[in-house]
């Protein structure tokens, strides 16, 4: 009986996936909720972000939407804290921080609070500016976390 209940809910749960996949791909928005589902020519290496910055030239707005405990911490020098990607009120902020900036602006969002493939928060803040029409929109490739892949490497950093 039991097995039977969890085949059919296994059977609700794939149709409601590919309902919800089909309306995201009619309203022509990405569908991206996770880091993985980011495509690579939308990411950006921790060196190419590094070398833009020592440019100075075109310098993008670089907005965290992780843990505020981990800005706090430590951050790449500029950037704005926006909350994480993955709460409403961290999305609410995204959109405050990005309100006046220029759809055509390169912004560069990172987190860095664990493992890439399990990241929970860049993902949906790559959608939303995606959704509300920025055109120029990268996520700092962060293999490990920010401290492994930016702060060990000597890369700047504010506290």
């Amino acid at each position: 009986m039991s097995f039977r209940i969890s085949v059919i809910i296994l059977a609700v749960l794939a149709i409601f996936n590919s309902t919800s996949s089909a309306s995201a791909q009619t309203s022509g928005a990405p569908s991206i909720v996770s880091a993985n589902t980011i495509p690579a020519d939308q990411q950006i290496q921790p060196a190419d972000l590094n070398k833009l910055l020592a440019t100075g030239t075109g310098a993008p707005i670089i907005i965290q939407v992780g843990s505020h405990v981990f800005f706090q911490e430590a951050h790449i020098p500029g950037s704005k804290f926006a909350g994480p990607g993955s709460q409403p009120s961290g999305i609410q902020l995204l959109e405050k921080t990005v309100a006046t900036v220029p759809k055509d602006k390169l912004i560069v969002l990172y987190c860095g609070c664990c493992p890439w493939n399990r990241c929970p928060n860049v993902g949906p803040a790559f959608q939303r500016l995606h959704e509300l029409g920025y055109s120029k929109v990268k996520v700092l490739y962060l293999a490990n976390n920010f401290g492994d892949d930016w702060v060990r490497k000597g890369y700047p950093r504010e506290h």
